[in-house]
């Protein structure tokens, strides 16, 4: 039996009390808490890397967002929406918006049951002015998981993760941290953001040696434009159980179609917004690549998808990604994104997208850089 919430299409598997039903309509969040824990979602999830946990297909990312162009009542909307919308993947940082976005997100999560979502947070950038307000040292992993834990108003975090690599700081003093925090119960789960493949394989060597908790998850940059995880980084990550979540699958926006070539940055939009990613964008703010972006829209038409969603598709057709992080403002956004969860791109398709933006993304390894010094 299926029944259908904003528009999405839903299953029934197991209603309590023995009984099928079909719901067409709005759902009240009341009752729609209670039925989206009987009810299959028309969501997909992956298990992360070699781990027993599922992941949303889609992850709600609160980087630039949460704290900085959204705030309180807004980023709660939108984190409904997200809930609505069969996410269950929430994803932010220590250093966004300054610690806000930590604050913002545990707001908007509260009263959800901690069960039904998993949450992931990282640490490394400077969260204060000190010397020890930043990188990997036991000291400030320490120091930020209890400062998160508050800010996110849990007791665990679902997915821990090193927001970047610390030359400055023994590996294995960073790994015995996070190993520690395992065993303590404050996190189930460690992860890594934007390492390099040789990183990756001398950590998971002290990991072995040591007995300590084995990685299962890496979160690197990954679109249709930005590929450099695919010659080395991915594959060891395949190798070693190591699945992927990966951000800005839309290229900062690029992908979305809105910037058009010979044009002006639409008003409000990232690539005018200094504080909200515009350096990030603008390598991509280039005629060539937005002539082309342009050209993929007769291919997404094809398949029935926005520029926006057959980017985010993109990511999933790699069997290593477990989950494509997107970012939002306003909860029209989620709900059309998610809808690239369960889409099959034929080879066809995809050679097609290759074809059309040609020798445009980057797929140089060595672009996968974290501080040195420490940030």
């Amino acid at each position: 039996m299926a029944f259908t919430v904003a528009g999405q299409r839903r299953i029934c598997t197991d209603f309590p009390n023995g009984n099928d039903y079909l719901v067409v309509g709005e759902i009240n969040h009341h009752y729609w808490g209670i039925a989206r824990r009987h009810y299959a979602l028309a969501m997909e999830y992956r298990r992360l890397g070699s781990s027993g946990m599922y992941v949303s297909e889609i992850t709600y990312g609160n980087w630039i967002t949460h704290g900085s162009q959204v705030e309180q009542d807004a980023a709660a909307k939108c984190v409904r929406a997200a809930l609505d919308s069969g996410i269950t993947t929430f994803d932010t940082a220590d250093v966004y918006a300054g610690t806000k976005a930590e604050v913002v997100l545990g707001k908007a999560l509260k009263g959800v049951r901690r069960e039904s979502y998993e949450l992931l947070t990282k640490v490394y950038w400077p969260t204060g002015p000190g010397k020890n307000d930043r990188g990997l040292s036991r000291k400030h992993i320490m120091e930020s998981v209890h400062a998160s834990l508050k800010r996110l108003q849990t007791d665990h975090i679902d997915l821990y993760q090193f927001h970047r690599f610390d030359y400055e700081t023994p590996l294995e003093e960073s790994l015995r941290a996070f190993d520690d925090l395992i065993a303590q119960g404050k996190v189930n789960y460690i992860g890594f953001s934007e390492w390099r493949s040789e990183e990756i394989r001398a950590a998971l060597k002290i990991q072995d040696e040591k007995g300590y908790s084995r990685f299962v998850s890496s979160q690197p940059q990954y679109s249709m434009l930005w590929r450099v995880i695919e010659s080395e980084v991915d594959p060891v990550c395949k190798a070693n159980g190591i699945g992927q979540i990966v951000w800005s699958p839309i290229a900062q926006g690029a992908l979305t179609g809105k910037y058009l070539p010979g044009k002006k940055p639409p008003a409000g939009s990232r690539a005018t917004d200094k504080k909200g990613g515009a350096n990030m964008i603008s390598r991509w703010i280039r005629d060539e690549v937005l002539t082309a972006v342009q050209n993929l829209k007769p291919i997404a038409d094809q398949v029935d998808l926005s520029l926006a969603q057959l980017a985010v598709a993109w990511v999933l057709q790699n069997p290593n990604v477990s989950s494509a992080i997107i970012g939002a403002s306003k909860p029209a956004q989620i709900k059309e994104n998610v809808k690239a969860s369960g889409v099959k791109l034929s080879p066809e398709i995809m050679r097609d997208i290759d074809r059309v933006l040609g020798n445009l993304p980057e797929r140089d390894s060595s672009k996968t850089v974290s501080p040195k010094p420490r940030a």
